[in-house]
C-alpha cells in the first residue's frame, strides 16, 4: 500500500507495506513512527474507524492492530480517552554525527546597544483597537496582491503626516511602502546600479549592514568624514564617480550631530549640478529634545531626494513598515523593481497604521515617547556628571542614544570591563567605515532600549566601567 495520510482528528502520516499483510504493516508503520519519535508519548491515534477510512482498509484490520500494539505496551487504550501511545513508549532517536557543541553566549544582563526603542512601550491596546477599525473597513481587494507600492489607504496618511511633521513633499503617488529601511536601501541600490551609477558616498561613521547592502549590489562606497557638523558635503564635489550620497542629516549615527545647514544647502547644490541622487535617511528624526525637530532634507529638493523613514524606533522594529519619497523620475523603475521581489509588508499591518496615524494614536505615543526618552537622557546626563565627571556626553540633543567621550586608547578596556558587569556596549570604533581616518575613542549608549525596570540598573552598571577622572 502506498503512503496515506489519516485526517480523522489528527494528521497522522504512516508509511505501510503489504509485504506481511495488512494488520502486520500497520503495527509496524506505528511502531516506526513510535521509536524515531514522530508519535510522541501521550499522542492521541485517529479512531480505528477514521484511520481505517482514510489507508482504505477495514475497520477490524485497525482496530486489531491497535490491540496488539496496546498489548506489546506501546499504546493504551481507555474508554473516553481513545487510543494514545504509552508514557514508556520513549523514542529511539535516529543515530546523528557526532559534532563538537558550540559555545553559547551568555545573554547580557544589561542592554545598552543603540538602534533599539523601549518595546516594552509599544501601544497594545490603541494598535488593537486600530487593528479592528482597519479589519472591519477594508475592502474585498485589501486581500489580493495589489499595488507593489503599498496600501493606497496608507500612502495617502502618510503624505499628510510627512508633511505637517517632518516637512516632506510627498505626494501618495511618489510613496513607496517597504518592509522596513533596509528592503527600501536594497531597492534603491538595485535601481541605481542598473542606472549605471558606479558608486555612492557614505558618512564615515554609519552601520556596516547598509553598506553591505549596497556593496551587494556591485557599488562602491567611498566615505564621507563626519565632523561637530555632519558630513563634509562639500567633499562630494571631489568623488568624481559618486552618483549618490547616503546621508543621515537629522540626527547622524552614531555621533548624534544634526547636518549644518551650509552643509545642507551644499549636499543639495551637489545633487543639482551633477544629476546625483541624496538618500536621506530619517534616523531619529521625530525625537528632538531641546527644539523643533530638523526637518527633512527632502523639502529643500524633491527632485533630488529620496527620503526613507520607518516605524522602527517611534513604534517597534518587528512591525517591518517603512517607507520611501521618491523623485517623480525614480517612481515607475522602483515600483518595478519591488514588484519583481515581492511585496513583503502585510496588507492588513499597513491598513491598521494608515487608522492608528489617522486616529491620532501615532502622535500622541510619539509625544509621550519623546517624554520618555527625554527623562532618560537627563538623567543619563545627571549620573555621569555625578559618577563620572571626567566622561564628555555628545550627541543628546535628539535621538534615542548618546556618545560619551573616553580618554585615547581606552575603548577596548572600557567594552571588556562592560562584558564582565554583563552589560552589552558598543565602541564607536565599531561604526567606523573602514576607508575613514582613525578617530576617537568613544562609547555609543541606547538609553532608549532598556524597559524601565531595567534602565536604572544598567545605568549603574555603565557607570562602574567608567573612567572618573579626566582624561
Amino acid at each position: 500500500m502506498t503512503d496515506s495520510w489519516a485526517t480523522f482528528g489528527a494528521d497522522l502520516h504512516l508509511e505501510t507495506t503489504g509485504a506481511k499483510g495488512l494488520r502486520a504493516g500497520l503495527m509496524d508503520a506505528l511502531r516506526e513512527a513510535v521509536r524515531t519519535g514522530r508519535l510522541v508519548p501521550g499522542t492521541r491515534l485517529p479512531s480505528s474507524r477514521g484511520l481505517a477510512a482514510d489507508l482504505g482498509i477495514a475497520r477490524n484490520t485497525v482496530a486489531e492492530a491497535y490491540a496488539e500494539l496496546v498489548a506489546e505496551g506501546w499504546l493504551t487504550a481507555r474508554q473516553g480517552s481513545g487510543t494514545r501511545v504509552a508514557q514508556r513508549a520513549e523514542p529511539r532517536r535516529p543515530a546523528t554525527r557526532t559534532t563538537r557543541p558550540r559555545a553559547v553566549r551568555s545573554r547580557p544582563v544589561h542592554n545598552l546597544l543603540g538602534g533599539s526603542p523601549d518595546l516594552s512601550t509599544f501601544p497594545r491596546a490603541d494598535w488593537l483597537k486600530a487593528s479592528r477599525r482597519a479589519l472591519a473597513a477594508a475592502p474585498n481587494d485589501a486581500f489580493g496582491y495589489g499595488d507593489p507600492r503599498g496600501r493606497i489607504e496608507l500612502r495617502t496618511v502618510l503624505a499628510d503626516y510627512l508633511a505637517r511633521a517632518r516637512g516632506v513633499y510627498a505626494d501618495p503617488e511618489r510613496i513607496m511602502v517597504c518592509a522596513g529601511f533596509v528592503q527600501a536601501l536594497k531597492l534603491m541600490g538595485q535601481v541605481l546600479r542598473k542606472r549605471r551609477v558606479r558608486e555612492v558616498a557614505v558618512e564615515s561613521y554609519g552601520l556596516d549592514v547598509h553598506w553591505n547592502l549596497l556593496s551587494e549590489a556591485g557599488l562602491r562606497l567611498p566615505c564621507l568624514p563626519v565632523d561637530d557638523l555632519g558630513a563634509r558635503t562639500g567633499e562630494l564635489a571631489g568623488l568624481r564617480g559618486a552618483g549618490a550620497v547616503l546621508m543621515t542629516p537629522a540626527h547622524q549615527f552614531p555621533t548624534g550631530v544634526p547636518l549644518h545647514p551650509d552643509r545642507r544647502a551644499a549636499a543639495v547644490d551637489w545633487a543639482r549640478g551633477t544629476g546625483g541622487l541624496i538618500l536621506e535617511d530619517d534616523y531619529d528624526g521625530e525625537f528632538r529634545y531641546d527644539r523643533q525637530p530638523v526637518g527633512a532634507l527632502q523639502g529643500l529638493d524633491p527632485e533630488r531626494v529620496v527620503h526613507l523613514g520607518t516605524t522602527s524606533k517611534s513604534l517597534a522594529p518587528g512591525l517591518r513598515l517603512g517607507w520611501m519619497v521618491l523623485p517623480e523620475s525614480l517612481v515607475g523603475e522602483v515600483s518595478e523593481a519591488k514588484g519583481l521581489s515581492d511585496w513583503s509588508s502585510s496588507a492588513l499591518d499597513q491598513l491598521t497604521l494608515a487608522e492608528f496615524i489617522a486616529s491620532g494614536a501615532y502622535d500622541r505615543h510619539v509625544r509621550s515617547m519623546r517624554l520618555r526618552y527625554r527623562h532618560r537622557r537627563d538623567q543619563l546626563v545627571a549620573a555621569l556628571a555625578e559618577r563620572a565627571p571626567g566622561v564628555r556626553i555628545s550627541g543628546i540633543a535628539a535621538g534615542l542614544h548618546a556618545v560619551l567621550e573616553l580618554p585615547e586608547g581606552s575603548e577596548a578596556s572600557v567594552l571588556r570591563a562592560a562584558a564582565w558587569q554583563g552589560l552589552a556596549l558598543e565602541g564607536i570604533s565599531r561604526f567606523r567605515h573602514p576607508d575613514a581616518a582613525p578617530g576617537r575613542d568613544a562609547l555609543v549608549i541606547g538609553y532608549g532600549t532598556p524597559t524601565d525596570s531595567a534602565w536604572a540598573g544598567a545605568l549603574d552598571a555603565l557607570c562602574r566601567v567608567l573612567p572618573r577622572g579626566l582624561p
